[in-house]
C-alpha cells in the first residue's frame, strides 16, 4: 500500500489520458475535491454526515463510509482515515430507536446494516485492522437471523420489527456481503454457501423481471410474486457487485454473464438513463429524499466493479461519460453536487454527494 501511495502521490503527472482509467491531475484532483467537499458535511461530535437530515442521515452515513473508504484503498491516501475510525467509534453504540440490536449497526432493517456491514469490509482491506472484519461477520449473522424460513422459500425479510417484505436491496446487500467475507477469509465455506443459498433463492424470485431489470420486492402475500414497483438504479447496482464477488469466489463467469444482462438492461433503460446520463426514476431531489438521492452512484460504483471483471470494459465510456456530465453540470464553485448529473445544480445532501464520489471513483480510479 505505500507503493500504492507513492505512485499516486508523485507520478501522476506523467500520466496518459486514457478513458476510463485514472485521466491525469485533472480527474484526480476533481475527484479528490469532490471528497473534500464531502467532509465538509461530516460531524466530528457524531460521527455521521449531514446529521440534521434525519430522515436518512443514519444509512446514507453508513454509504459515505463505505465511499471514503473506498476512496482511500484505490487512491493510497489516508487523508480522513482518522474521520472514519471517529465514525466507527461512534456509531457503533446501540441505536437510539433500535437498542434490540445490540449496537455495532445492527439496525431495526436488514438494508440498513449491510450497508454499514460492506463499510466495515472495506475499512477492513484499508487498514488490515481485524476488529472491523470481525463486526462485519457479527452483522452477517444478525442479517442471516431474518432469513424467512416461513413465506416466499426463504430470502431474507427487511422490516424487523414487522418481520415483513421481501425486498431486493436487503438480498442484494446480504449477497455481496456474503461473497465478500468469502474472499476475504482464508478457507471460509459458511459464507460461501450462504452466498450461494441467497443468489439461488434471488434468481428463482421473480425479482428480475422480464426487462432484465430488478423491481423493489415481492408482494407482501401468499404468492409472492414481483411487486413490479419502481426498479430503482441502486437495485440494479449492487446485485452487480454481489456477482462479481460471487464469481470471484468461485470461479463461475456465468455470473458475470448474468450480471451484464442486468448492466446492459440498467444501462438501455430510458427510465434509467436519459441522454446518456444515468437518472434515477424520482424526477426531483425534493421527489427522491431522504433516501434516493444516493441511489445513482450505489449503482455506478457496482457498475465499475463490473466493468473491471470483464476483459472488454464496456461500461468504462458510459461512467466517464457521466463523470464528465456530472463535473460540468451538476456541481457549484465549492465542489458541491446536485442531484441531477444532468444539471443544473441544485441543493447538496449527504446523499446527492456520495452519489458523485462513488460516480467519480467509479470513473477515475478503477
Amino acid at each position: 500500500m505505500l507503493t500504492l501511495f507513492w505512485w499516486s502521490t508523485c507520478c501522476l503527472s506523467f500520466l496518459t489520458t486514457v478513458s476510463g482509467t485514472l485521466t491525469g491531475r485533472d480527474d484526480l484532483d476533481n475527484t479528490r475535491a469532490a471528497v473534500d467537499a464531502m467532509m465538509l458535511l461530516y460531524d466530528n461530535a457524531t460521527g455521521l454526515w449531514d446529521p440534521n437530515n434525519t430522515g436518512s442521515s443514519w444509512w446514507q452515513s453508513g454509504v459515505a463510509l463505505w465511499v471514503l473508504s473506498d476512496y482511500m484503498v484505490k487512491s493510497g491516501s489516508r487523508n480522513y482515515l482518522a474521520q472514519a475510525q471517529n465514525t466507527v467509534n461512534i456509531q457503533r453504540a446501540p441505536l437510539e430507536w433500535w437498542p434490540e440490536g445490540g449496537g455495532d449497526f445492527r439496525a431495526d432493517s436488514t438494508d440498513d446494516t449491510g450497508w454499514w456491514a460492506l463499510a466495515m469490509t472495506s475499512l477492513y482491506e484499508l487498514t488490515g485492522n481485524e476488529e472491523y472484519l470481525d463486526i462485519a461477520r457479527e452483522d452477517e449473522a444478525y442479517m442471516f437471523d431474518y432469513w424467512n424460513t416461513t413465506t416466499c422459500g426463504g430470502g431474507l425479510i427487511w422490516n424487523i420489527p414487522s418481520g415483513a417484505y421481501h425486498n431486493a436491496i436487503s438480498n442484494e446487500l446480504y449477497l455481496e456481503l456474503t461473497a465478500k467475507l468469502h474472499n476475504l477469509i482464508p478457507g471460509d465455506t459458511l459464507y460461501l454457501n450462504r452466498s450461494l443459498a441467497e443468489w439461488a433463492w434471488f434468481s428463482n424470485s421473480g425479482m428480475i423481471n422480464n426487462q432484465s431489470l430488478v423491481n423493489d420486492g415481492l408482494t407482501d402475500d401468499a404468492a409472492c410474486t414481483n411487486n413490479n414497483m419502481t426498479t430503482w438504479s441502486y437495485n440494479q447496482g449492487v446485485i452487480l457487485g454481489g456477482l462479481v464477488e460471487l464469481s470471484r469466489a468461485t470461479g463461475d463467469t456465468s455470473y458475470l454473464a448474468t450480471a451484464r444482462r442486468i448492466a446492459d438492461a440498467a444501462v438501455a433503460s430510458a427510465t434509467l438513463v436519459r441522454d446518456g446520463v444515468l437518472t434515477e426514476p424520482c424526477a426531483s431531489e425534493a421527489e427522491c429524499e431522504p433516501n434516493g438521492t444516493a441511489f445513482k452512484g450505489i449503482f455506478a460504483r457496482e457498475l465499475a466493479k463490473l466493468d473491471a471483471a470483464l476483459d472488454d470494459h464496456p461500461y468504462r465510456a458510459f461512467l466517464v461519460a457521466n463523470a464528465q456530465a456530472a463535473y460540468a453540470n451538476a456541481r457549484n464553485a465549492s465542489d458541491f453536487y446536485g442531484f441531477l448529473w444532468q444539471g443544473p445544480f441544485d441543493n447538496v445532501t449527504i446523499g446527492t454527494q456520495e452519489a458523485a464520489v462513488d460516480l467519480l471513483v467509479a470513473a477515475y480510479l478503477q
